[in-house]
This record gives structure tokens, C-alpha cells and sequence, in this order.
């Protein structure tokens, strides 16, 4: 196992900053996803520890080490890419203990890995085939199936899941997560999926155009977002925002925090909208409320609205945020946070 440690890490592209200034520390034995949208510099951080993408200044540390003039093969990292990066003319046997035979291990340990292996990722069945014939579920596990011989004290992942079906996808990530409690190793995490990040990690590092917008395990960058970048990013449907009315400062709430009724609400949070739109989800209802020329999201478990109708909705004060002109949260302890939520009352 290991952990991971970026120093003041700075990557330009063609005299770009893509990642300027960076400082962070992946556990050892954890699973630390990296979220956030394309071109955010998530791959771009995978890429340095791996050592197929060098910093263009600072220093990327394994257990401490500085690796940055250290060759790929030799840091004891593991990649597994987005499109497997199996070979189709060897068979999964072959894919899987392709590595060990070029490290000159002898043939009765690779056999031992391999099998052993082979059985973790549920591939024993499939060792003399071709990855023509497996399914894309069944490729992935080959990949992975070929860093785990490695041994890696560190594991890559490069969106893995992102070519799969949302039914596989969903088995994907449970078997992933299983085998990190397995292994016990330490996995780094690329994916632009929010449900996966919030379903997977120890630990979510929450990224936008190269800045770490919040680093925290799923429970606390859901409830506690830092900024409206991560209360936006993080939730489906997104935290609704409205504009306050007062020095800049916008007001949230998550879709699902709203109760909904024909009758007036008590809270200190109410208004009476009209539905606009209407999805029904099987054990949940989306509904969009429009309020003047506002548009909020309101998730119910009861689907009991129709489009047109004219309902009031209410939020309890401990599920309200407030956000400054910056976007940054202002919290409780702010000089002027009573008065922001006074305002809210006459919303």
C-alpha cells in the first residue's frame, strides 16, 4: 500500500496552466475518487503518478518518495483504462500473465498468480477464450485482472465503467468496491460520474478547471458543499439556487429537503408555485415548481402533483444554505447570517 502526495504541482500545456499550484494527499489504503468535469484536471493528476505525464514543476511523492524522475514500470502503480487496453489475439490467460512473462516470472508462479486472480475478478471460467467473446463487464475484469498480477501498492483507474451499460455499470462499481476491501490497496479513482464518486469513495476530490473545490468522504461534500460548484455538481437532481435579493447572496435547497402540499406550509422557508413539469421515476417523483421567473426542482416520494396545479412548498431552516456573490458558502457564524435568512422569509 502507499499514499500519495502532490507538492506545489503545477502542468502546462503549450504554455497553459492546466493544474496550477496543487497540493494534496491521497491516504494510504483508500479509495480517493477524483470527480469533476472534462478538462478539469483529473486525468491529468492520475497521469503524474503514473509517470506518463509528467508536473511541469512541484514534486509527486509515493510513501513520502519523490517519484517524479522515476521510470512508470518502476513506481509500483497499476493503470486501468477507460477502453481495457486488452490484447485481442491473446486469450484472457495470455492478456492477464502477459506482464509477469516480460518481468521473467517463472511459469509455475505465474500460473499460481494467475489463477488466483483469475478467481477474484470471477474470470476462472473464461481463461482459455478470446476478449472478442466476453462481454464489456467481462473485459473490464480482464484489465483489471492484469494490474492485479502486478501487485501494485497503488491502483489507477481512468473512468473505467464509463463504456459499460447503466445495468453493468452498477454491478461494475459494487464489485470494485468489494475488491478494495479485499486487497486493502490504495485506489485512485478518474470519473466524471457524481453517482459513481458518491457510491465508491472513502474520499471525493472535487475538482474544477485545476483547483480542488473540496476534498471530503461522500456524507460531508453533499451536505457541507464548500462552494455552489460542488453543492451543483454533487446531487441529482442539482441544490436549486435562488437569488436572495441582498448584497448578491443566493439561497439553497436540495430537491428532496422540500415538503410539498396543496395547503399553505409551515416553514421558514415558503412559497406557492405552479407545476410545470412532471417525471415520475418509479419510487420517486421529480416535479419542477415555477415561482415567478424562477424554477425549482422538488423531489417526492409521493406522486400525488399534476402539471398546471398550483401548490405550496416549504424547507425547514437546517436544509437552507446561503451562498456569497463568490459563490462561497456563508455559514451560521457569518456576521450577517440572520439577517440573510430574515430576507428569505419575505422570498
Amino acid at each position: 500500500m502507499a499514499s500519495i502526495e502532490f507538492v506545489n504541482v503545477t502542468k502546462e500545456f503549450e504554455k497553459k496552466e492546466i493544474i496550477k499550484d496543487l497540493n494534496l494527499r491521497i491516504e494510504d489504503g483508500k479509495f480517493t475518487v477524483l470527480v469533476g468535469p472534462s478538462g478539469c484536471g483529473k486525468t491529468t493528476l492520475l497521469r503524474m503518478i503514473a509517470g506518463i505525464g509528467p508536473q511541469t514543476s512541484g514534486s509527486v511523492l509515493l510513501n513520502g518518495k519523490d517519484i517524479s524522475n522515476i521510470a512508470p514500470g518502476k513506481r509500483g502503480v497499476a493503470m486501468v483504462f477507460q477502453n481495457y487496453a486488452i490484447y485481442p489475439t491473446m486469450s484472457v490467460r495470455e492478456n492477464i500473465e502477459f506482464g509477469l512473462k516480460n518481468n521473467k516470472v517463472n511459469k509455475i508462479e505465474r500460473k499460481k498468480l494467475v489463477e488466483s486472480i483469475s478467481e477474484a475478478v470471477g474470470l476462472s471460467e473464461y481463461l482459455g477464450r478470446k476478449p472478442s467473446t466476453l462481454s464489456g463487464g467481462q473485459r473490464q475484469r480482464v484489465a483489471l485482472a492484469r494490474a492485479m498480477v502486478k501487485q501494485p501498492s497503488v491502483f489507477l483507474m481512468d473512468e473505467p465503467l464509463s463504456n459499460l451499460d447503466a445495468k453493468l455499470r452498477a454491478q461494475m462499481r459494487i464489485d470494485l468496491i468489494e475488491l478494495h476491501k479485499k486487497l486493502g490497496t490504495t485506489f485512485v479513482y478518474v470519473t466524471h460520474d457524481q453517482v459513481e464518486a458518491m457510491s465508491m469513495a472513502d474520499t471525493i476530490v472535487l475538482m474544477n478547471q485545476g483547483l480542488i473545490q473540496q476534498e471530503a468522504p461522500p456524507e460531508e461534500i453533499y451536505h457541507e458543499p464548500n462552494n455552489i460548484f460542488v453543492a451543483q455538481f454533487i446531487g441529482t437532481p442539482p441544490m436549486n439556487i435562488g437569488e436572495l435579493g441582498v448584497d448578491g447572496v443566493r439561497f439553497g435547497f436540495r430537491p428532496e429537503s422540500v415538503t410539498a402540499s396543496t395547503e399553505p406550509v409551515e416553514s421558514p422557508f415558503t412559497l406557492q408555485g405552479e407545476v410545470t413539469t412532471r417525471e415520475m421515476l418509479g419510487s420517486e417523483t421529480l416535479y419542477q415548481i415555477r415561482y415567478k421567473e424562477t424554477s425549482f426542482m422538488i423531489k417526492s416520494l409521493i406522486d400525488k402533483f399534476s402539471v398546471n396545479q398550483k401548490i405550496h412548498i416549504g424547507v425547514n431552516s437546517d436544509k437552507l444554505y446561503f451562498f456569497a456573490d463568490d459563490g462561497d458558502r456563508i455559514h451560521k457564524d457569518h456576521i450577517h447570517y440572520r439577517d440573510y435568512f430574515e430576507a428569505l422569509r419575505g422570498y
